[in-house]
């Protein structure tokens, strides 16, 4: 076998591990809802066979994708969209329920919820389980068909987002001495999701603080062993890490608050509470399809010819 052999060989190692990690986070996260959400629905049999096929036909289809020989520069591309496309569907996702769920709450602590919705809804309005299912979770699937339409949106309206909650905070306590507990919990839900979905976007952008002396004088190539080192040894196991503790069991960090629509206990605020858990998952999982894109992109360069110089 000749040294080009062993280079195309390393390549599609490489490529297959990238694509199959993302696909099996996938599957994982998928296969946890199925086990923890089927089984509070009584499912106990069909979660066993659902899970080995999803976890075989990511495995089929990473490998039939590598197979391809395509470019590593349009993997990269590739995975940076779909990390976009991650980012897009979260922000949309915390605009529409941040603003469903504060309205909600302003006419409930306002008194006006049952002129408005009659009193059998008005009591649902104040169930945690039934606002997630019938309010939130709709709202959620309708964000991530929006964010198939709309590239045109960044996560960095998040940022105007909070000021804009919270100067309405500022302008209605000092100037009409007005202020309810959901106020507060919208800044904090927005804010929350600023500084995680914003990783993979600062990720990709290289916008991350680089505390080192060394890197910066380094040649390209030496910049992207750098680059796949850190991603294929540091960033893309982290990624890993929050997955598999966060969603290790029923009452782990992540499935807990989320399996149980867990809310603050401020009276009258939001119940976003448990949103905010799944939080880790969007950042998880989009850290680790650009990390995957950034270990791709290093790796182009590494198997680039090196120029000779007579």
């Amino acid at each position: 076998m000749g040294a080009k052999d062993i280079n195309s060989c390393l390549i599609f190692t490489a490529r297959f591990g990238g694509i199959v990690s993302v696909l099996l986070a996938v599957v994982f996260i998928i296969n946890n809802f199925i086990i923890h959400v089927g089984g509070n629905l009584g499912v106990t049999n069909t979660p066993n066979w659902i899970q080995a096929m999803l976890i075989a036909l990511a495995i089929l289809g990473a490998f039939t994708y590598t197979k391809k020989m395509g470019s590593l520069n349009i993997d990269a591309d590739r995975m940076d969209r779909i990390s976009s496309y991650i980012i897009r569907a979260a922000f949309f996702g915390v605009l529409l329920v941040g603003v469903a769920d504060a309205a909600i709450s302003f006419i409930r602590v306002e008194g006006f919820h049952i002129a408005i919705f009659g009193q059998a809804i008005a009591i649902k309005l104040g169930l945690a389980h039934w606002r997630g299912v019938y309010i939130h979770i709709p709202l959620l699937v309708l964000s991530m068909l929006i964010a198939i339409w709309d590239r045109s949106v960044s996560v960095v309206w998040l940022v105007l987002l909070v000021v804009a909650a919270e100067l309405l905070i500022v302008l209605t306590r000092f100037i009409f001495s007005y202020e309810q507990t959901f106020m507060g919990d919208l800044v904090r839900f927005w804010y929350a999701a600023l500084f995680l979905f914003a990783s993979a976007y600062t990720l990709k952008e290289d916008g991350h603080v680089r505390v080192d002396v060394f890197f910066l004088a380094f040649t390209p190539r030496k910049k992207a062993w750098v680059n796949a080192v850190g991603a294929l040894v540091f960033g893309m196991p982290l990624c890993w890490l929050i997955l598999v503790v966060g969603l290790a069991g029923k009452s782990s960090i992540i499935n807990s608050p989320l399996l149980n629509f867990e809310i603050s206990m401020s009276g009258f605020g939001m119940y976003v509470k448990y949103l905010m858990a799944g939080y880790l998952i969007v950042f998880a999982l989009s850290m680790l399809v650009q990390f995957t894109s950034s270990f791709f992109n290093a790796l182009a360069i590494i198997a680039r010819p090196r120029m000779v110089h007579k």
